[in-house]
This record gives C-alpha cells, sequence and structure tokens, in this order.
C-alpha cells in the first residue's frame, strides 16, 4: 500500500504545462455541448503554457492541488471584480482534471480558498458558473452557494446564461 500525497500550494511558473493540460481537459469536458465548437478551440488555444507562465506572477492567487506526482486542479480568486454582487471575495477559476472530479479533491482546494479569502477578509464570496453546466452548478450548490443572479453573455455567437452563487462567511462572529 502507498500513501497519497496530497498539497495545496500557490502555482508556480514551473506548473504551466500542468495547469495548461488542466484547463485543456477540464474545459473540453465541461464545455462541449455547451460553447460553440470553434469558440471553445479558440478559448483552448489561448490558454498554452506560455499564457499560464505569466499568469503565475501576477497579483491574483492560483493556487493548484498537487498530488505528488502532479498538478490535478487549481483555483484563482482574489477581490470581487463585480461591484452589482454583494459579494468581497471571488472565485474566477476552478478546474479539476476529470478523472480526479468527484473524490474529494475539489471540496478540498474550494475550501482552502474560501478560508483564504475569509483570511484576508472577504468571507462572502461570489463564483459564476455557466447555467448548463449542470455538474458545476450542483458543485457550488451542495457546498452551500446560494443563486443570486442570472445574466445572459454571448459566447461565440450563442447566447449562454451564467448563475453567480452567493458563499457566506458560516464562522461564528
Amino acid at each position: 500500500m502507498s500513501d497519497l500525497l496530497v498539497s495545496i500550494r500557490h502555482a508556480k511558473p514551473a506548473d504551466a504545462q500542468a495547469l495548461s493540460h488542466v484547463f485543456e481537459s477540464a474545459w473540453r469536458e465541461a464545455y462541449r455541448g455547451i460553447i460553440p465548437g470553434l469558440a471553445l478551440e479558440k478559448m483552448l488555444t489561448r490558454r498554452g503554457p506560455r499564457w499560464w507562465r505569466s499568469t503565475v506572477t501576477r497579483g491574483r492567487p492560483l493556487v493548484v492541488i498537487d498530488l505528488g506526482q502532479g498538478v490535478a486542479g487549481y483555483i484563482s480568486y482574489g477581490r470581487c471584480r463585480d461591484r452589482s454582487l454583494p459579494a468581497e471575495g471571488e472565485i474566477d477559476e476552478f478546474y479539476l482534471l476529470p478523472e480526479y472530479q468527484g473524490v474529494g479533491l475539489g471540496r478540498r482546494l474550494f475550501q482552502a480558498a474560501r478560508n483564504d479569502l475569509r483570511d484576508r477578509g472577504m468571507g462572502r464570496v461570489a463564483v459564476w458558473a455557466l447555467a448548463d453546466n449542470e455538474r458545476a452548478c450542483a458543485f457550488y450548490e451542495g457546498m452551500g452557494g446560494r443563486r443570486i443572479t442570472r445574466v445572459e453573455e454571448r459566447i461565440g455567437g450563442a447566447p449562454l446564461a451564467k448563475v453567480a452563487f452567493l458563499f457566506a462567511d458560516t464562522r461564528a462572529s
């Protein structure tokens, strides 16, 4: 029997290839059939290792879940960018490789980001998801998120609905 070492840490430039792989694999799994094919391919093409190397060194936290043999997912977060939402913090992106979904790693990574945001004074956190991404919506609801608004956005010429979830700080004051 062997132990699996799971660590949650800040991404490094050396993670660029792995981040690109997670992004592409997760997006193909989550958005095939939702985002029009050509638009999806263009989005994937823009997010290669070079893009990730530069992103890792920017200001917003980018955290990975590393299983010892490689990165299985990532989460990006910071101050809420949408002033119309009743949230201080926002989770911008959150993706796991498809083969690691549904085994609890996402819960760990999501909670780590929530804890970091809370420690930075951002107890109310918003997350956007495409409404047709039923798996993501079910995950956010299962984690205690409450749907607070729905907007429509055009992606690749197709109107797609996005839903904002709000997570409130549940710690005792």
